[in-house]
């Protein structure tokens, strides 16, 4: 994972299989892929003009994202957005 955010900090495109958008969670949020040797791990991200915010990192057991992982993103984006405002 660390790799794979290296180069989004480099302003690389990362596009599938390693990361998708997530429009479910907001605006600029995506989700990138690691595959481990026995699991894959999620790891849901918002890209903001300063910085990459990480939302939640989870193993992926499902197709379907948990409607409470999207919760938690959609709430820490949120939350993210409000403290950038009081700056």
């Amino acid at each position: 994972m660390g790799f794979l955010l290296r180069r989004l900090q480099d302003g690389d495109k990362l596009a599938l299989p390693q990361s998708r958008p997530m429009p479910s969670i907001g605006k600029a949020c995506h989700e990138l892929r690691v595959n481990d040797q026995n699991k894959t791990w999620r790891l849901f991200y918002f890209l903001d003009t300063e910085a990459i915010v990480i939302l939640e990192v989870d193993e992926k057991k499902t197709q379907e994202t948990p409607k409470a992982t999207l919760a938690i993103c959609q709430q820490r984006k949120k939350s993210y957005e409000n403290f950038k405002k009081r700056q």
